[in-house]
């Protein structure tokens, strides 16, 4: 007599695998800065990383174990995973395969297969001669949105944590506007005002005037509209320095500060809608970057142009039309470096050079004679460094933290929030 055995169907181990855990444990390696180049020999700084790194890096990820529950593969599998000759082994490269197609399929990285290109022959009296082999180009993939804006809420939602309990707040004033959230009596419509109509008041006015009688007719001086207190609203520029000195010296301090401007990013776009948030890297010159292409920002040249970097942040700032404005600078070095008025750039890295110097302290002058307020950020505690920027807040009515990377986004958040804006009439 025949007999079928049944075992219990234990699904594929590539389906128990939380992405999102993952995903956030894999960040440093999505957002690396240059940082790894030093010690691997790697010269190439595109967006784009090999699919080859990124099965190593999420083979590292799980045999830091906690992303697979028990039972989700067998134990042959899992002491196949720890071997340390894991990645030639087939079943363990299927299982990282199918890892990488779900984070495909849902989002988190978009693969992009190399170029396929068949040349045509090339004929001669003889014959056909045939092309010689290139070199194989390797699979890459660039990481998308969604995983740019994950990390960022993940990045936020930590810093919040370390931080306690806070309350977000948004930049409250004493004053009333015509807005969303109605804390006050209505008033009667005027031009300009946001059409938050009271819809009873209105009407009231109406049959007042009227009397009682179908249809109603409502003049515009009928309009009342509801009043809510005034929140005003602040323009942030995020002055990045990403010279090359923020990956030396051993440390890499240029991916927390990216960390933390993700993070920054995040917290006004979901809990301050009407401020703005732009990014400004500065190096040998300056450059203003999309916010969208934050994750993907690697070390720049060698010097630090502190003063392009504040002017084309005021450049920035002066089209806002906000309450506030306000440069946040994230930097470990002293200026370096300037533009001169013929397009050169004048370089010296030895010490505090008096004309680099003179010459920034009088943008933050103008930064200062605009309104712009400067809240720096300083990775670095030199005596001549502290000095400057002190020197720099005491100029611009900003503050001034002394911080290290793994406490910059405490500082910096918090500083953010605890704004309030009650010297605004």
């Amino acid at each position: 007599m025949k007999f079928i055995r049944y075992g219990k169907y234990l699904g594929e181990p590539a389906d128990a695998v939380d992405l999102e855990e993952l995903v956030k444990r894999l960040g440093d390696f999505f957002l690396q800065s240059g940082f790894e180049s030093q010690f691997y020999g790697m010269n190439e700084m595109d967006s784009e990383k090999s699919m080859e790194a990124l099965r190593q890096a999420i083979l590292k990820a799980l045999q830091e174990g906690d992303l697979l529950p028990e039972g989700a593969m067998s134990d042959e599998l899992r002491e196949m995973l720890q071997n340390a000759d894991a990645m030639n082994n087939n079943a363990v490269r299927d299982l990282l395969d199918k890892v990488m197609e779900r984070m495909a399929q849902e989002g988190f990285i978009n693969p992009r297969q190399p170029p396929q290109v068949t040349p045509p022959p090339q004929t001669s009296a003889r014959g056909q001669v045939g092309q010689p082999q290139g070199r194989q180009v390797e699979a890459r993939f660039e990481i998308t949105d969604k995983t740019i804006d994950f990390l960022g809420f993940k990045t936020l939602q930590d810093l919040l944590g370390s931080l306690g309990r806070s309350s977000f707040g948004r930049h409250d004033t004493r004053d009333l506007a015509t807005g969303i959230e109605a804390s006050g009596v209505s008033k009667q419509y005027e031009f300009g005002d946001t059409l938050n109509l009271d819809v009873s008041e209105t009407l009231f006015n109406a049959v007042r005037r009227d009397g009682a009688k179908v249809p109603i007719e409502i003049n515009y001086s009928d309009l009342m509209v509801h009043q809510c207190e005034y929140h005003s609203s602040c323009a942030t520029v995020v002055l990045l320095d990403c010279s090359h000195s923020m990956i030396l010296y051993g440390e890499d301090r240029f991916t927390p500060a990216k960390r933390v401007a993700m993070a920054l990013s995040h917290l006004i776009r979901t809990q301050y809608p009407g401020d703005t948030l732009s990014l400004v890297l500065f190096h040998d010159s300056a450059e203003e970057v999309p916010l969208g292409e934050l994750a993907r920002v690697q070390v720049g040249p060698y010097y630090t142009n502190t003063r392009e970097g504040l002017r084309l942040a005021q450049r920035i700032l002066l089209r806002q039309k906000k309450d506030m404005r306000q440069i946040v600078m994230i930097t470990d070095g002293k200026p370096s470096a300037l533009t001169l008025e013929d397009g050169r750039i004048y370089k010296n890295a030895f010490g505090l050079d008096p004309f680099v110097v003179g010459q920034t302290l009088e943008e933050v002058n103008k930064c200062k004679r605009a309104g712009i307020m400067i809240n720096t950020f300083m990775l670095a505690s030199d005596y001549s460094l502290v000095h400057f920027v002190q020197k720099i807040t005491e100029m611009c009515r900003g503050k001034a933290y002394f911080t290290t990377p793994y406490t910059l986004g405490q500082y910096l958040l918090m500083d953010y929030m605890s704004r309030k804006t009650k010297q605004i009439h």
